[in-house]
């Protein structure tokens, strides 16, 4: 779409900040009003927008403005209904990534072990959810009550983290990656870094592919974006 406004500003009513372009508060695709709660985050949608196409007249898409995406995400589809994200969320726990090692060669095992492991020891102390280890790709049931904690930890969530972390765990594959970034305890760069370990050991043996080097960075974006999201949301 073009652009076709010259100022973007901010203004405050009950429902939150809304973004102004030219003075008219905008609206989501289904044409609520966007009301975002965090000043920060606020101001960084109204700066994304003054970005936006490049100059007035310039061509523009929704691809532009990623941060306005997710806050219409958390006000629309999760603010109202909060739970089935929760659970959406939440069920990463039962299959999280670090809790699958490889059992061969030796230098990944060990790199999985050094860098996945304090991770799953971060959620055990953080969260009291120990969470049991396997090889290979077979299932491994963990206890309920570990579960259940990890839920616990995801149901406390507002739904702006819950937006950013919708993204974030599922590209991740981890829940415990995704809460410990959403906690500030990870930056989300490192844990990106870690939920592609294994990829990048393949790559340092055998080089590097073109096509997963672009799908790897491309949920590396994804990453970072989420973090930032959720980050400008509690700032």
């Amino acid at each position: 779409m073009k652009r076709f406004w010259d100022e973007v500003t901010l203004s405050q009513s009950d429902a939150g900040y809304n973004v102004l372009l030219d003075g008219k508060p905008m609206n989501l695709p289904t044409g609520t009003r966007l009301a975002v709660g965090p000043h920060p985050l606020a101001e960084a949608i109204a700066t994304e927008w003054r970005e936006a196409g490049g100059g007035k007249g310039g061509e523009m898409s929704f691809a532009d403005t990623p941060l306005t995406r997710l806050a219409g995400t958390a006000q629309e589809r999760i603010a109202p209904d909060p739970l089935s994200t929760v659970d959406a969320i939440a069920r990463y726990g039962e299959s999280d990534l670090l809790c699958y090692r490889a059992p061969a060669p030796a230098p990944l095992v060990a790199r999985q072990m050094a860098a996945w492991q304090p991770w799953l020891d971060w959620a055990t102390a953080t969260y009291g959810a120990p969470l049991r280890i396997g090889e290979g790709i077979a299932y491994v049931r963990q206890h309920k009550d570990s579960i259940a904690a990890l839920r616990r930890a995801v149901l406390g969530m507002d739904a702006y983290a819950l937006a950013g972390l919708g993204i974030a765990v599922p590209s991740l594959g981890s829940l415990v990656l995704g809460l410990a970034m959403s906690e500030g305890a990870i930056a989300p760069a490192e844990a990106h870094a870690l939920g592609c370990l294994e990829e990048l050991f393949e790559v340092e043996q055998w080089g590097e592919d073109h096509e997963g080097l672009d799908r790897r960075n491309a949920v590396g974006r994804d990453v970072v974006l989420a973090g930032r999201f959720i980050q400008l949301s509690r700032a």
